[in-house]
């Protein structure tokens, strides 16, 4: 069945041109396209930095939080940020498991991707506790402040382990995967600064039986203590809401919800990224083929439907639940007054990415990538519905308020990906973007035995 599929690697790559090719993004001076990149997202970065200090200096008055929107901007791109983090395990670790050979082109960038979306994500609830200076307070250790301690029965707790264990176990699992891409830049190393760096980071891999058998099985390892990470770190962001009485979050769909949400903004920020490095390294384009983007926009355009049945489930629940304050909280998100969001949500995540059922659509690169950014907006405004429409009408009328967002949450909303895409960038100038050892071995994929390519 093989020799009829299509294949993974394009322009008939020798070994050597593998290497050769993927290496030379970092083994060279960069080009005009990544240092113009650079420089808009470092510019936007700083500005982050001068945000977030000026919030620390002067205190979150700065912020649009209030009575009775507790949870702002903070939490809402928390959320969003770490559902950006779900797809880069997802590729790399269930894809593996599964033997799925098209991840191995987009599974590196996915991974770092997944860390960088993780980092981002972690600055906002420290942010939001308003003094950053306590924030080992969230963790428990031995003190001396008597009855002062964590309190494991709160879902923000739960935060703390489950995003730490996340962050740890894909930092851990992606570098684990660099190691023999790493040894092979250190051998081709022509600075002694280099050669000495890249070989501390290679772990002495000298490519050796036993250092494939030994890498293979470490790999195998971390992918399965991965997996159910995928499933159960959005599943706890998620009962931050759903263990609250309050109407619009107390709901048990909200676990597949959450996690069916991540997997689709997490894909389509993949989708960004490949489309932005395909940009600036035209190289590329023969590893990360059209194939491979189709198959990430046919995820997208799956989860897209799964979302949008959880949308119609929700409103389904509060009517059949006979709860006056649920029907009221659903009908609020809709048509109270801040229907422009819900409907900017409905629009993004469910109307925009149905143009996926045409081929031409899902294999054109720049319908894709306006796509993904369609996507990552109505993902946000996802969070930021649940968020601030449930909050801002609960039982009592008497405490119903509106929450409108100053200079500064856009300031760290913009800022925050203006932190990421710093982040990545550097990394595709430091490390191979695709695993050149993953890649040989399906170099032959799709092709016949005469060399010809079928189908």
């Amino acid at each position: 069945m093989e020799s009829f599929r299509k294949p993974l690697v394009q322009g008939n790559k020798s070994l050597k041109d593998v290497t050769d090719d993927i290496a030379s993004l970092v083994e060279t001076p960069p080009g005009g396209r990544w240092l113009a990149m650079i420089a808009a997202s470092s510019s936007v970065f700083a500005f982050y930095i001068v945000v977030i200090a000026a919030i620390v200096g002067i205190g979150m008055g700065l912020m649009g939080v209030n009575s009775p929107i507790g949870w702002g901007m903070d939490i809402v791109t928390f959320v969003f940020w770490v559902g950006i983090g779900h797809a880069g395990t997802l590729i790399s670790a269930v894809l593996y498991l599964f033997r799925q050979k098209w991840r191995t082109s987009i599974a590196r960038t996915a991974e770092a991707m997944t860390v960088f979306a993780v980092m981002t994500a972690g600055i906002f609830p420290i942010i939001h506790t308003g003094r950053p200076w306590f924030a080992f307070w969230l963790f428990p250790y031995p003190n001396q402040r008597g009855p002062l301690w964590v309190n494991f029965r709160s879902p923000l707790l739960w935060d703390v382990f489950a995003i730490s264990t996340y962050a740890t176990v894909s930092i851990v699992f992606w570098y684990v995967g660099m190691v023999p891409d790493l040894a092979t830049l250190r051998d081709r190393a022509k600075t002694k600064i280099r050669k000495t760096l890249y070989g501390i980071f290679s772990l002495g891999w000298r490519g050796r039986a036993r250092d494939w058998g030994h890498f293979e099985i470490v790999y195998l390892i971390l992918a399965a203590l991965s997996t159910p990470l995928v499933l159960s770190v959005h599943s706890i962001v998620s009962f931050d809401f759903a263990v609250a009485q309050l109407p619009g979050w107390h709901t048990t769909i909200f676990p597949p919800y959450f996690v069916a949400g991540a997997i689709f903004s997490g894909f389509a920020m993949v989708v960004t990224l490949m489309t932005l490095v395909r940009i600036a390294v035209p190289k590329f384009k023969d590893y990360i083929t059209l194939d491979h983007m189709e198959l990430m926009n046919k995820v997208i355009m799956t989860t897209g439907m799964l979302v949008g049945y959880a949308y119609g489930s929700e409103f389904f629940i509060a009517w059949y639940s006979g709860s006056v304050y649920e029907v009221y909280a659903f009908t609020n998100r809709a048509f109270g007054p801040y229907w422009w969001s819900y409907w900017t949500m409905i629009t993004c995540n469910v109307l925009i990415p149905q143009i996926f059922w045409f081929k031409k659509a899902r294999r054109h690169i720049p319908t894709m990538f306006i796509v993904s950014i369609f996507v990552n907006i109505g993902m946000w405004f996802e969070r930021y519905v649940i968020t601030v429409t449930s909050l801002h009408r609960d039982f009592l009328p008497s405490s119903w308020g509106m929450y409108d967002m100053t200079f500064y949450d856009f300031g760290v909303l913009i800022g925050s990906f203006g932190m990421f895409f710093t982040l990545f960038l550097l990394y595709i100038r430091a490390i191979p973007a695709v695993a050149i050892a993953e890649i040989k071995p399906v170099l032959g994929f799709g092709k016949s035995s005469k060399g010809g390519h079928h189908g």
